[in-house]
């Protein structure tokens, strides 16, 4: 098969790496010279720079090339880039390719899931646009490290097939027909990694880590089920595997944002000094905005909110959360 990656950032990289082994990949680069080291290299200098890429694997800032002919199209660019990029490829997409997202966010203003916003700038058919997603930290995966995904599509017959590209010694790949679930998991999860994070920064144990993981998945859940989402995907990869892993990981971007501010540092120096985009930095806001649309309470994203967005100082929000009226455990979700 001929597979296009869009987005060499560290998991487009690894993508293409693993699917390079038995396919002919394209990965697109918005920078040119960043295409050119990569073709010349066969490795990503700025992102993965110790992962060789397999031969098969070419590099192109040329989004028309990248994309025209390919039989699977895998989207690995970051929330806010999404759709400008995707508009200008869609011209040369064949409709019958599938269309698979790697990227963790929601669109700011719309508050649109990628897949959502695929469907309103392809003419592909809906059933065939998914997501790969799980605790998939992009340098372990192109270490070989064992690791598992779901790929979530709603066509069965397309979800094997891609389960087959994806899947590989070291990584595990499990199907969903529950687009909505595992998607919204995976964006919602990057605002729960900001607060582990913090707790992180502030000193706080393992008590206090669990329980606010377990509170955490309790709020993915409420807010994933009243979009769509079946409440036992939230148990699976999408949701428990793929928060666990960002909430703990020293390699999550999202929670080296939260352990900054939980030092005490600015978000805007924080934000300055990284490389790579965090989501759940711009994530947050339409969360909340989904959260108020449909009447969900999330009070761990209202208290990321208020730091990121409000000045709002970490130890005054664990505060607020700890002193919050008592609730059952399966308030919302039963």
């Amino acid at each position: 098969m001929r597979i296009a990656v869009i987005g060499a950032g560290s998991w487009g990289t690894a993508v293409a790496g693993m699917t390079g082994s038995h396919h002919s990949v394209a990965l697109w680069a918005r920078r040119p010279e960043l295409a050119e080291a990569i073709d010349r290299d066969h490795a990503n200098p700025d992102y993965l720079p110790d992962f060789r890429l397999p031969d098969a694997v070419s590099a192109t800032a040329d989004l028309a090339e990248a994309v025209s002919g390919a039989e699977v199209i895998v989207m690995a660019v970051p929330s806010h880039g999404y759709r400008q990029v995707l508009s200008e490829a869609s011209h040369h997409l064949d409709p019958a390719a599938p269309i698979v997202s790697l990227t963790k966010g929601i669109e700011q203003g719309t508050m649109l899931r990628m897949t959502e916003v695929t469907g309103e700038e392809t003419a592909t058919d809906p059933s065939i646009i998914g997501v790969l997603t799980g605790p998939n930290l992009a340098r372990e995966i192109a270490a070989g490290q064992p690791a598992a995904a779901v790929v979530a599509v709603r066509d069965a017959e397309v979800a094997r097939t891609l389960q087959d590209l994806f899947m590989g010694p070291t990584f595990r790949v499990y199907t969903n027909p529950d687009v909505v679930g595992c998607e919204s998991a995976g964006a919602l999860k990057n605002v729960m990694a900001i607060a582990a994070g913090a707790a992180h920064g502030l000193g706080y144990g393992d008590n206090s880590k669990a329980a606010l993981v377990t509170r955490a998945l309790a709020e993915l859940t409420r807010l994933g089920v009243a979009l769509g989402g079946s409440p036992l995907t939230f148990a699976g990869l999408a949701g428990m595997g793929d928060l666990v892993a960002t909430c703990f990981s020293d390699k999550s971007r999202n929670r080296t944002v939260g352990v900054e501010l939980g030092k005490g540092r600015s978000l805007d120096d924080i934000v300055t000094e990284m490389r790579m985009v965090a989501e759940g930095v711009n994530t947050t806001r339409a969360v909340l905005a989904l959260a108020e649309r449909h009447g969900v309470e999330m009070p761990i994203a209202a208290a990321v909110g208020a730091v990121l967005y409000h000045g709002k100082s970490p130890a005054e929000m664990v505060r607020s959360l700890m002193t919050r009226a008592a609730k059952p455990e399966l308030h919302g979700i039963g």
